[in-house]
């Protein structure tokens, strides 16, 4: 089984580059590392590498990459992936600090990239916006939750770490509660981009920056039930929904099978459970307004 350890970058198509650019420069505080024409490259105030934009004629996401081990064989993975039925090809194409990845499609046509070899695009930049530390999660909008998720877990060794009823599931493929997620519904889309920030004064400081910048926030603060991450949500130029949090349960031990005690856990121990929709969206703070759940309804 191959067994990814790290949420890498993720790729979109835009159909205007330059506000892109600037609302994930200005706004959200990423690094432009690289850019021609139509692409470019941004990391984190870390040096990492966060997101790639190319130009298309409508908001898309095409690429999710992921690290795996530095002892794992291209060759042989494209060997597991073949017995799944799974075409794959290794590709060399210059992505500012990353070397070849194995490239295969999901079931819902987004291209996941296995990479290795890979380098930090400088290191504490100073940041305009937000200044997020790193590429949390992305959740997608399926028509079958349940057959996306045996995909990743059968292929790519993730592990599901909470349900929402029948119809929201959380998956990990390292510590942190989920790397993706995916609801329900009937239009394949995106969903929200998460990224990670330092305490809550950072989220504080996120607040103020958006209200500053006219620029609504759609739910939030507000601690979820399954992560238990507090959170803000608002929209990009792209009106795709982007959460800032911090607190995201970690599963440090998977032989233990719990989640790091928090004191704010109403479980002890905190285990993977099927979460009731009522409670699950906010243990405290407001329910998601209209224009974060038109996405999914």
């Amino acid at each position: 089984m191959i067994k990814p350890s790290r949420l890498g970058h993720a790729t979109f198509e835009t159909p205007d580059l330059d506000k892109a650019l600037a609302y994930y420069t200005d706004v959200n505080g990423l690094v432009l590392a690289s850019r021609d024409k139509d692409r470019a490259y941004l990391a984190s105030k870390t040096g990492l590498l966060t997101l790639a934009f190319e130009k298309g004629g409508e908001e898309n996401l095409r690429r999710i990459s992921f690290e795996v081990s530095p002892k794992a064989d291209f060759a042989d993975m494209a060997k597991k992936l073949a017995a799944d039925g799974i075409k794959s090809e290794v590709r060399s194409d210059p992505v500012p600090g990353i070397g070849k990845v194995l490239a295969f499609d999901d079931p819902k046509g987004t291209t996941i990239e296995l990479f290795q070899e890979w380098s930090y695009l400088g290191a504490h930049h100073q940041v305009l916006g937000a200044g997020p530390l790193k590429l949390g999660h992305i959740a997608y909008v399926v028509p079958d939750p349940q057959a996306i998720a045996d995909f990743y877990c059968r292929v790519l060794g993730f592990r599901v770490s909470d349900w929402i009823e029948d119809f929201f599931v959380f998956l990990r493929c390292n510590p942190d509660h989920h790397s993706l997620n995916f609801i329900r519904g009937a239009k394949p889309k995106m969903h929200h981009i998460a990224f990670e920030m330092k305490d809550f004064a950072h989220i504080q400081h996120a607040c103020e920056l958006l209200a500053l910048r006219k620029i609504p926030i759609n739910w939030g603060p507000v601690r979820h039930g399954p992560g238990h991450n507090v959170a803000i949500y608002h929209r990009n130029f792209d009106d795709q929904n982007v959460e800032f949090y911090i607190e995201l349960d970690q599963m440090k031990n998977e032989e233990l099978g719990y989640f790091d005690p928090r004191p704010w856990h109403h479980d002890t121990p905190q285990r993977p459970k099927v979460w009731d929709r009522k409670i699950a969206p906010a243990l405290w703070g407001p329910l998601p307004m209209a224009d974060f759940r038109r996405d999914h309804e």
